[in-house]
């Protein structure tokens, strides 16, 4: 399976598509072209452009009717707040609208935010007026409509000709029964009459029905995509809004993240080098007690104090390897990556291609997302050789992590892949995760540079 994560793959990645936890689409035996026309999709389709006709009619009519009368008595003073009402009835619509794309179309477009004013009747006109996304709104109840009424046109013709013409031969018979003719007449005049009335002419045109009938629901899907473009520009919120709500729950994520790494150094802290100062101190306490009695025994306890100094320092580095590696500072990614993969279980092949080193806080995200994803590589992938590849492209650090193991990466949400995506998202990164089941497992991480 395939995952992506990050800024990108938001856009990329909308419901119905491949992401956290789904499944890759199934493998059919009849080809698309063939089983389209029996497809929920192509008839959830057609229902959304029939529909659009006498929708976009009535929002048509009705932003025009409210601008029109709006603009013709601003001189009254009257018009700020009925063309204020008027673009709040074209949000009620998009909202209406944005519901019939996600059910129809699959189209799921985030609610822009509510207008909010001060206070008063007033403020909340100024706000309606001064809001883009409330002409956006007014812009596609305009829009919408001349385009609807093209697609419609388009999908009935197309479907109305080759439905009858595919089942030709089934109602052949209304024309010598009620209208005198032998069938379906091509071409005639005072001399020569042309109908459609013999097996072969019968047959020629089932199979032209049948050819349209295969391809409407190819141009209806390509209609509906520029209703899914019109919904998801005009009746969605602003890219700026969007990249705000984005930040905004990256800044949580990061906060949680720095929230966790200060509780796991304090509870490390506690629970090793702490504890073992506490036992030092009562130890070298003991022996000095002793050193006047029992010489001997003072001397043994000394050397065991000795031993526990050793594994407290030991201790206390790797906390601060872990914090941020000194290696990393003084000698950049290149030995950093190297030092990771001397102590993973399998041998590890690191080639990094850096002219330049990129951002410090880049940098040492970087260094912890290979060194998380060799840990997984040596407790959970079971392979016997993995290789770290770190290059630049533009403005782009890549990290790609590849390993012959079992493959079938957890990338559900609570595992430590999923946190590690939240973390690199955080800092506008992606993370790619391809780990089929029998491997191998590729893991694609891509940052800003910030050099």
């Amino acid at each position: 399976m395939t995952t992506a994560y990050g800024p990108d793959a938001r856009d990329r990645h909308r419901p119905g598509s491949t992401g956290p936890g789904s499944h890759p689409p199934a493998k059919h035996l009849i080809p698309a072209g063939l089983r389209a026309p029996f497809e929920g999709r192509t008839w959830r389709e057609l229902g959304y452009v029939l529909l659009s006709l006498p929708i976009s009619v009535v929002l048509f009519s009705f932003a025009i009717t409210m601008v029109s009368l709006g603009l013709g008595m601003l001189i009254t003073f009257l018009g700020i707040p009925i063309l204020a009402a008027g673009l709040a009835m074209c949000r009620g619509f998009g909202a209406m609208e944005r519901g019939r794309a996600r059910a129809l179309l699959r189209l799921d477009v985030a609610d822009p935010a509510p207008v909010r004013g001060k206070g008063g009747l007033m403020s909340w006109v100024g706000t309606v007026l001064k809001s883009g996304v409330s002409w956006r709104h007014l812009l596609y109840c305009v829009l919408h409509m001349p385009w609807a009424v093209f697609a419609f046109n388009v999908a009935v013709v197309f479907w109305a000709y080759g439905l009858a013409a595919l089942t030709y031969p089934l109602w052949r018979w209304v024309f010598p029964a009620y209208a005198g003719t032998d069938g379906i007449q091509l071409y005639g005049d005072r001399t020569h009459q042309v109908y459609l009335d013999s097996p072969a002419e019968m047959a020629a045109t089932s199979a032209i029905g049948l050819a349209l009938v295969l391809v409407s629901p190819w141009i209806v899907r390509g209609l509906v995509s520029v209703d899914r473009a019109m919904v998801r520009g005009l009746l969605g919120p602003s890219r700026l809004a969007s990249r705000v709500s984005e930040l905004e729950s990256d800044r949580g994520v990061v906060v949680d993240t720095a929230a966790a790494d200060l509780r796991r150094i304090e509870r490390d802290l506690h629970d090793g080098a702490q504890a073992r100062l506490v036992a030092l101190a009562m130890d070298l306490g003991l022996a000095k007690e002793k050193l006047n009695e029992d010489p001997e025994a003072a001397a043994r306890m000394v050397e065991e104090a000795h031993g526990e100094v050793k594994v407290a320092l030991q201790e206390l580095r790797d906390l601060a390897r872990g914090i941020h590696p000194a290696v990393l500072t003084d000698r950049g990614l290149d030995a950093a990556l190297s030092a990771i993969a001397s102590r993973c279980t399998v041998p590890v092949t690191v080639v990094v291609d850096l002219e330049s080193r990129p951002a410090q806080a880049i940098e040492g995200i970087a260094y912890f997302t290979v060194s998380e994803l060799l840990q997984n590589v040596s407790k959970h992938a079971r392979a016997t050789r993995a290789s770290v590849d770190v290059w630049r492209a533009g403005e782009r650090l890549m990290l790609q992590i590849t390993d012959n193991g079992r493959g079938g990466a957890d990338v559900s949400g609570g595992s430590g892949l999923a946190g590690l995506a939240e973390r690199l998202d955080a800092v506008d990164g992606v993370l790619v995760v391809d780990s089929p089941a029998g491997g191998p497992t590729t893991v694609t991480a891509e940052l800003p540079w910030r050099g």
